[in-house]
C-alpha cells in the first residue's frame, strides 16, 4: 500500500511539472490578448484550458500524452479563430458580438440595456467605478465586447484640457521609467534614456542619498525629475 501511495504520488508530481511547463508556453503561444481583451470567448476557452490541465495533473487513469494533445488542440483552436476574427470582420461578430450602445445623445438606449441583459442600477454602477455620477453628464455610453463601459461626458461635463485653456504644453523629455529596483540600478533602462549611472548618483546626491543600496525604488519621470522610494526598516522609517 506503502508503495502504491508513493508511486502515485511521484506520477501526479511529475504530471504537475509537465503540465505547468506546457501550460506557460501555450499561454505564450496564445499571447497577452487572452488577458488583456478578455471576451466570452476567450473567458470560456481559458477555464476550458485550465479544466483540461487540472484533468491531466490529478486523474492518473487520464493518459498524460491524450490531455496534452486536447491541450494543444485547445490552443491551436483558440489562435485559428483568433486569427479568422483578425480578417473577418462577420466572424468577428459571430465570436465577440458588437458593441452595444446604452446611452445616445444622453437618453438610455432601453433596447440597448435589454441585448445586454443589464437593469438601470447596473448600468449606474458602471458609470460610477468610471467617477460618473450623474446620467446627465453622459452623452454616449457603449458596453464594449469584454464587459467594460466606454463613456464620451457631454462637452459641458469634460475637464478641461492645456489646449482648451491655450496653455503651454511642451513635450515630455521622458517616459517614466524605472532606473532602481530594490536596491539595483536598472541599467538597460537608463542606458534606453540615454543617462548615465554619474547622472542617477548626482540626482540621488541632490536628494541626500549617498548609497544606490538604500534606495527601494527610483523613477525617472517625464521631466527629467527623480522620484525616489526609500527601504523602511522595522521601525517604519525610511533609511537615511
Amino acid at each position: 500500500m506503502e508503495n502504491f501511495w508513493e508511486a502515485n504520488f511521484l506520477d501526479i508530481l511529475i504530471r504537475s511539472i509537465l503540465t505547468f511547463v506546457i501550460i506557460l508556453i501555450l499561454a505564450r503561444i496564445i499571447g497577452k490578448k487572452q488577458l488583456s481583451q478578455l471576451t466570452f470567448f476567450h473567458y470560456i476557452t481559458g477555464i476550458t484550458i485550465g479544466s483540461v490541465a487540472g484533468e491531466i495533473t490529478t486523474q492518473i487513469n487520464t493518459p498524460f500524452f491524450d490531455g496534452i494533445i486536447a491541450l494543444a488542440c485547445w490552443t491551436i483552436l483558440t489562435i485559428a479563430m483568433s486569427f479568422i476574427s483578425i480578417k473577418s470582420t462577420k466572424f468577428r461578430v459571430i465570436v465577440d458580438d458588437r458593441p452595444t450602445i446604452l446611452m445616445q445623445n444622453g437618453v438610455i438606449n432601453q433596447h440597448g440595456l435589454k441585448k445586454a441583459r443589464l437593469h438601470v442600477d447596473e448600468l449606474a454602477m458602471l458609470l460610477r467605478e468610471q467617477g460618473i455620477f450623474s446620467f446627465e453628464e453622459v452623452h454616449y455610453a457603449v458596453f464594449e465586447t469584454n464587459g467594460e463601459l466606454s463613456v464620451m461626458k457631454k462637452p459641458e461635463y469634460d475637464p478641461a484640457t492645456k489646449k482648451d485653456v491655450k496653455a503651454n504644453y511642451p513635450k515630455s523629455p521622458y517616459f517614466p521609467t524605472e532606473v532602481i529596483s530594490d536596491g539595483k540600478i536598472v541599467k538597460k533602462n537608463l542606458s534606453e534614456l540615454n543617462l548615465t549611472e554619474d547622472w542617477l548618483m548626482n540626482k540621488l546626491k541632490k536628494k541626500n542619498i549617498q548609497n544606490i543600496e538604500d534606495v527601494f525604488f527610483a523613477q525617472v519621470l517625464e521631466d527629467g525629475s527623480l522620484y525616489v522610494s526609500l527601504f523602511i526598516d522595522k521601525q517604519g522609517l525610511s533609511k537615511k
